[in-house]
């Protein structure tokens, strides 16, 4: 007796609609017929509709599956390796947009909610979100590094270069003593080793002096923060900073 059109259907997971539409564009008619006209399909159907679900799941249009199907001129592995190299590139590129948009999550995640052209004005070639995501494997289970997420969450482009604005004007402060030759751990240096770390307790988090000390000590062993200072700004400019913070934490912690 075959199956039902319903059964079919429940079979396969499509719905009833679909193997109507079939039958009625050649693509799937049922071998027979019921005694009131209801469509009845043998395993031979069944396999001929395993094929072309198989091929819809790859993309084919309908059109081709039916040549695929039905013309013996057509060799079903050219067609096979066009639809591979499509879907080949469509993974790439899907993967690219999932690549943004990870970046876009962690991006908010971190608190740098700015546009691609508010990210290059604040920060220029500097890229934050690869800053951030290499701080959060370090410091991630901190008070402070949780507070500086909750903090940042909410700037905006103007916060962020207000942030910035104040960074480079101590940063300047450190050249120009560099430059005068003011001795690291001498009053002036410390006043402004002082400036940078209410600098980071006003706008991330509280930073303590020995969070301080230990930020300083990373300006010299690891050789980016080094570079950031030394062929950015100033040769020797990172050791400077980290004995005037040194010092500072030792004048005021005694």
């Amino acid at each position: 007796m075959g199956y039902s059109v319903g059964q079919v259907a429940g079979f396969a997971g499509v719905t009833v609609r679909t193997l109507h539409h079939y039958d009625a564009i050649g693509l799937l008619c049922p071998s027979g017929r019921a005694a009131g006209g209801h469509r009845r399909y043998d395993d031979t159907d069944l396999d001929r509709l395993q094929r072309v679900l198989f091929y819809r799941e790859l993309g084919f249009p309908l059109d081709e599956i039916a040549a695929l199907l039905d013309d013996p001129d057509i060799d079903p592995m050219d067609h096979l390796r066009r639809r591979h190299e499509v879907l080949t590139g469509r993974i790439e590129a899907l993967r690219r947009m999932a690549e943004a948009v990870e970046r876009a999550m962690e991006a908010r995640k971190m608190g740098i909610n700015l546009t691609p052209e508010e990210k290059f004005e604040v920060f220029g070639d500097h890229d934050p979100d690869a800053h951030e995501r290499e701080a959060a494997e370090r410091w991630g289970e901190t008070d402070a590094w949780k507070e500086s997420r909750r903090r940042t969450a909410s700037f905006t482009k103007e916060d962020w270069l207000r942030v910035k604005n104040e960074a480079d004007a101590i940063n300047a402060e450190f050249v120009a003593l560099l430059d005068a030759g003011a001795e690291p751990d001498g009053e002036a240096a410390t006043a402004v080793a002082e400036h940078h770390r209410q600098h980071l307790r006003a706008n991330f988090y509280d930073c303590s002096y020995a969070m301080h000390c230990s930020l300083a000590e990373m300006y010299v062993a690891d050789p980016r923060f080094t570079a950031a200072y030394d062929e950015a700004l100033r040769p020797g400019l990172a050791a400077y900073i980290r004995k005037a913070i040194l010092a500072n934490a030792a004048g005021r912690t005694v």
